[in-house]
Formats: C-alpha cells, sequence, structure tokens
C-alpha cells in the first residue's frame, strides 16, 4: 500500500475520518476501523442504505455507473458534514497476480469527481502486486499522518488485522455482516425446508435496500440462506480453479468458487445470482455460472439484476415462483 494524500501536514490525534457503510465496507470495515482507531482517529461510518442516499448519489453521478458506485457516493455526502477526512482506499489488489474491479481501481478519483464539496479524501493505495516490502513501507507512510511512531503504527495495524481475523471467523459461523461489525442480534437460520445459496458480492448480498430485504424475505418464507462467507477462503480458490482459465478479478473468484462449491456438494436447493446493471464483470460471471449450473442438473440457478429502478413487487413475484418451483421438485 503505498498512500497519495492532499494533506500537508500531519492529521490531528482528534481527527474524524469517514467510512461510507457501501461497496468494501461489508469486507474490510473491521480493519480499516482497527488501524484508524490505532493511529488515534475518531472512525465514524455513514448511516443504512435509503431511498435519499440512492437518490443523492444517482443525481451526482454518471449514469453509466452502477447501482452500488452511485450508492457510494450517496454514502459520501451524507458523511461530508460530519467528518474531517473521508477514507476511501484504491484497492487495486489483494492478492498475487490478480486485480480487483475497475471502479476500485478509480475509486478515489471518481469521488473526487463528483460536483460536491467533499473534505479531503485519504486515498491510501492497496496493490499486492507491489511486493511486501512496499506494502509495509507505504503503511508506515499513511502512518505519519497521524504519528511520527513507527512502533505506533506497526502496532494500529495489527490491531486492524486482529480485528478482521475475528470478523471473519464471525462471518463463516453464518452471522451476517452487519450483526458482525455492530454486535446485534444473530440472524443465523438453521431451520427451513429449503436451503438457498444467495451468490454475489457482499455489497449487493448483504445492502438490505440494494437487495430489497432479499436475505430477511427468504428466511420469512422458511428458508436457510447460505452466502460466500461462510465458506472457507482456501474452499474459494480450489472451486475456483476448476474454471479452465484463472479469473484474474478476485472477487469474481470469491463468487464463481461459492457457486460452484454449493453445485458440486449439492448443498443447496438452490442458487440465486445478485448482478448488478452495467457491471461487465458481472454479467460475465453470469454467463459462467449459468453454464456450470446447466452441468448439475437438480439445482436450480436465478439471476436477478438490480438497478435504482428495481421494484420490490417484481422481485418478490420472481422470488417466490423462484421457491415455489423448489418445493415443488422436492415433492415430485
Amino acid at each position: 500500500m503505498y498512500f497519495r494524500s492532499a494533506w500537508g501536514c500531519n492529521l490531528a490525534l482528534s481527527a474524524t475520518i469517514g467510512i461510507p457503510q457501501a461497496l468494501l465496507y461489508y469486507k474490510y470495515f473491521p480493519l480499516w476501523e482497527g488501524f484508524l482507531k490505532g493511529l488515534g482517529a475518531e472512525v465514524v461510518s455513514s448511516n443504512i442504505t435509503t431511498k435519499g442516499v440512492v437518490n443523492t448519489g444517482t443525481s451526482v453521478a454518471e449514469n453509466e455507473l452502477c447501482l452500488p458506485v452511485k450508492i457510494f457516493f450517496g454514502h459520501l455526502i451524507e458523511l461530508k458534514d460530519k467528518v474531517d477526512a473521508l477514507f476511501v482506499p484504491r484497492v487495486i489488489s489483494v492478492e498475487q497476480d490478480t486485480y480487483t474491479c475497475p471502479k476500485f481501481l478509480a475509486l478515489p478519483d471518481l469521488a473526487r469527481a463528483i460536483d460536491v464539496k467533499l473534505p479531503k479524501i485519504l486515498d491510501p493505495t492497496f496493490n499486492t502486486r507491489l511486493g511486501k516490502r512496499r506494502f509495509y513501507n507505504s503503511i508506515f507512510e499513511f502512518g505519519k499522518l497521524f504519528t511520527d511512531s513507527k512502533y505506533k503504527t506497526w502496532r494500529a495495524w495489527q490491531s486492524g488485522l486482529a480485528a478482521q481475523k475475528a470478523y471473519q471467523q464471525k462471518l463463516l459461523m453464518g452471522i451476517p455482516p452487519f450483526e458482525a461489525i455492530h454486535g446485534g442480534i444473530e440472524e443465523v437460520s438453521l431451520t427451513g425446508d429449503l436451503r438457498i445459496g444467495i451468490a454475489g458480492h457482499p455489497y449487493n448480498v448483504h445492502d438490505p435496500y440494494i437487495n430489497l430485504n432479499l436475505t430477511k424475505k427468504l428466511k420469512k418464507w422458511g428458508a436457510q440462506v447460505v452466502t460466500e462467507e461462510m465458506i472457507s477462503p482456501k474452499t474459494l480458490e480450489h472451486e475456483a480453479n476448476k474454471l479452465p482459465k484463472r479469473l484474474f478479478w478476485s472477487y469474481e473468484r470469491e463468487v464463481v468458487g461459492a457457486a460452484f462449491h454449493w453445485l458440486q456438494t449439492r448443498s443447496v436447493d438452490g442458487i440465486i445470482y445478485i448482478l448488478s446493471f452495467a457491471c461487465g464483470q458481472d454479467s460475465l460471471i453470469q454467463v459462467l455460472l449459468e453454464t456450470e449450473a446447466k452441468k448439475h442438473e437438480g439445482i436450480p440457478f436465478m439471476s436477478l439484476v438490480i438497478d435504482e429502478h428495481s421494484g420490490e413487487a417484481g422481485l418478490i413475484t420472481r422470488v417466490e415462483a423462484f421457491i415455489d418451483m423448489l418445493r415443488w421438485r422436492s415433492l415430485s
């Protein structure tokens, strides 16, 4: 990780840093929060996504951008008057020989380009392709914004890693991200006559506004819900490697790994894939998953394409029909 900052001097120890509750919040918030708090900053996250947040983000975004990015803009604007700076990292690569989605490579630039005056944007770049030495040297460079002590910066980073590890253990147990982060009531459902796998990026699967409360609806209809976070990273990697050519998008590999695992083990009755309209990677993965699902007869697969115009009534109709079909198959 290297850091390119618009700040010309160290931040005050009491600086308030805002983290939007969108996009990679669902993957790395404990890491980022633990690191920033260890450096002495106060961390504030935005509230859950609402219609107002979506409308605000959509009004300042280019039409071609996908819904998750538009929502991210809405969260930035919600935070702008509450914090001294915004944490918008440039996540390029999180594992060797891979990249993330292009939107994460350009996210700080996209944020600065919107026609709204925002606080200073802190944009560390996470890029494991640069090697460990440059990665850790850049952590110390980022820490200089808060402290001259390398030891304090290192301790802060270790605190973030410990928080991230504990978070991932909770996810493996089936605790949803929001509850795992905020310590809410566990919503793990171990009962139900159907077991449904929900594939997709965490910001689509776990943001209740984006997916129109799909997970909650499925549980209400008597289904047990499983997601990729409940599968070990080793298993996800093993299953994704079954593709004839290695995907070089890390997060898409995780989606493929989860769906392939459910299909191979036949551990679910059906799979619902949530994808964003106008997302090129999602469209490619959709074809891969649909092709693989046809090879495993008996496990139905359904795609749900979402954008800012998606309506709850249409989604309910499609998902209810999918659930009814699964129950009918189980009785035949």
